[in-house]
């Protein structure tokens, strides 16, 4: 009830607090054409980690390209499928998500017969490379889903989801993959996990099923290797991942939470103002749940924002201006 009265204020913040797209300005489009996505700055700020399926590509591989688009080029493999990259604190290495050592092919898209469905495919590993694309070390070895891994510069930790446990919980390790440790342990997927800058709080999108027939409908699509991502909820901790507390109510699909550059507030993606539909915008909200505030009203599909190392600028995934079905394109904007 106390959620409810809390998602009714934060509402009305939204309607009547600063105009949508207020905050962004000099908004530059990187690239053009594909399906581009979840973008992340390296840590002197000059370059991007992406993940695209362009060209010939069958599906998604990671990409590094300069902070003004220019030179985009692949650094991952080229096999297998691969998702969320993102740089380490020296600026010469990144850690993604990768199926090649299951396979040099893509593996089968989720079935959405059942409905709109990720898979989290249990060949999926997070492994070390350089930034020219040399395997350095598989970090993760366990049967199932090892992925979504965000590192904060300033500990040197990282922060990833893994089925190692038989659920999809947030699990922290070392840069070189030592001092594994499960930190969630409720049912029901955690995933998507960022710390704050001063390494200190963590935040990250969650799925509680909260009726019996819901846990079984989500155990049932775990088992073949499946989650429903339209039900999620924002997750603040600290980085150890204790005195968890919800910070939305929305019924429908928030996730893609960043601390802004103070780690006072969340930049996140959701569709709340219509929970059954494909159009998200960006949000913030207050570290505690508080001062709900559209950020950007671009009408399509916005989300994956996250701060330049400096906070002056944003880096995001969005279909604004996508000339074909599909396509999504990276942007920075100036940060207000």
């Amino acid at each position: 009830m106390i959620l409810k009265s809390l998602s009714c204020l934060m509402f009305a913040a939204c309607c009547f607090g600063q105009e949508p797209n207020q905050h962004l300005a000099d908004i530059k489009q990187l690239t053009f054409g594909g399906q581009n996505a979840e973008a992340y700055w390296a840590p002197d700020g000059k370059r991007i980690v992406f993940q695209s399926t362009r060209d010939k590509l069958e599906c998604d591989q990671i990409f590094i390209m300069n902070a003004d688009g220019s030179n985009p080029h692949m650094v991952s493999t080229g096999k297998g499928r691969t998702t969320c990259a993102y740089f380490l604190a020296d600026n010469k290495h990144i850690l993604y998500g990768s199926t090649h050592g299951a396979g040099d092919a893509c593996p089968p898209a989720a079935d959405r017969s059942k409905g709109y469905l990720w898979a989290v495919y249990a060949g999926y590993d997070i492994y070390e490379a350089t930034d020219d694309g040399k395997i350095v070390k598989k970090l993760t070895d366990t049967p199932g889903y090892d992925a979504e891994a965000t590192v904060n510069w300033k500990t040197g930790k990282v922060i990833y989801t893994s089925l190692a446990s038989g659920d999809l919980d947030l699990w922290t390790m070392k840069s070189d993959g030592s001092g594994k440790k499960r930190i969630t342990t409720a049912e029901g997927y955690d995933g998507g996990a960022v710390f704050s800058h001063d390494g200190k709080k963590i935040v990250w999108r969650a799925n509680r099923p909260g009726t019996p027939e819901l846990m079984k409908r989500y155990k049932d699509l775990l088992a073949d290797n499946l989650t429903s991502p339209m039900k999620m909820e924002l997750m603040v901790a600290d980085a150890n991942g204790k005195n968890a507390r919800q910070i939305t109510d929305f019924g429908c699909a928030s996730f893609a939470p960043t601390f802004t550059p103070d780690d006072k507030k969340i930049l996140f993606s959701s569709n709340k103002h219509n929970c059954d539909g494909r159009k998200f915008e960006l949000y913030l909200i207050n570290a505690d749940g508080t001062g709900l505030e559209q950020v950007t009203d671009f009408g399509g599909f916005t989300s994956f924002p996250e701060f330049s190392p400096d906070g002056k600028k944003l880096v995001f995934a969005t279909d604004k201006d996508a000339k074909q079905r599909y396509e999504f394109n990276i942007f920075t904007a100036d940060w207000k």
